[in-house]
């Protein structure tokens, strides 16, 4: 994420905690970010906003070779750092700018989970992902679902504003709104093919930690995700 919108200081303690239990982030998006990456044995995985590591330990107890996590957030990396040790490598930097301490096609596979609307500079971004990607590399992202915002936020389907959600009882994380139209246009505009879609619902673990957070995702959209190659 950006330094505006990286989650800092106590906010970025209570994500970290939040982010290993939540039917949203642990049973909801991470589960369907797994399977759309299939499989990693070997592969070298860039984890773009990559937050505490949740995503990045998951590659690498399956198997993947390489592990490079970037995040905005010192105080989620201290807590990556304390989960994957020396198995990863992770770098403080505003995903605002380029990716200038990256190689050119030295990823597999890059991933942009939950951490796109956060980014106002999408389109270098997306340029910066297909320097660092390998021709034939993954591009996994994950999004809030359109439908869902206009369902909370109201107002119109078609607006692109800067919105706030309530986290925690001092906190607020902020982002873009963006439709279906603008996410996959975006994307496709940048040069990547689409391979997958997936509205993401909760996994079976999930109704055990929050029966109530699981049957919404199952009634109502929660996220969006999809797998792009890099031709």
């Amino acid at each position: 994420m950006g330094a505006e919108t990286a989650y800092h200081g106590e906010m970025g303690e209570q994500f970290a905690a939040r982010a290993g239990r939540s039917v949203y982030n642990a049973y909801t998006d991470r589960p369907a970010m797994l399977r759309l990456a299939g499989d990693v044995g070997g592969l070298r995985v860039l984890d773009l906003g990559c937050g505490a590591g949740h995503y990045a330990a998951a590659f690498l107890e399956r198997g993947a070779g390489r592990v490079v996590g970037v995040d905005g957030s010192e105080s989620l990396l201290r807590v990556a750092r304390e989960r994957l040790g020396e198995r990863a490598e992770l770098h403080h930097h505003d995903l605002e700018e380029p990716l200038a301490f990256l190689a050119e096609a030295s990823f597999d596979l890059a991933v942009l989970a939950l951490v796109y609307h956060h980014v106002d500079a999408r389109a270098r971004l997306l340029a910066e992902v297909r320097r660092v990607l390998r021709p034939g590399g993954a591009l996994l992202v994950s999004t809030t679902h359109p439908t869902a915002d206009w369902n909370y936020f109201g107002g119109s389907y078609f607006a692109d504003d800067r919105v706030s959600l309530p986290f925690g009882n001092d906190h607020a994380l902020t982002y873009r709104r963006m439709t279906l139209e603008t996410f996959l246009g975006e994307l496709l505009g940048a040069g990547y093919v689409l391979e997958e879609l997936a509205e993401p619902r909760a996994v079976e673990e999930g109704r055990l930690v929050d029966p109530g957070k699981y049957e919404r995702t199952h009634r109502s959209p929660t996220f969006l995700a999809v797998r792009l190659r890099r031709p």
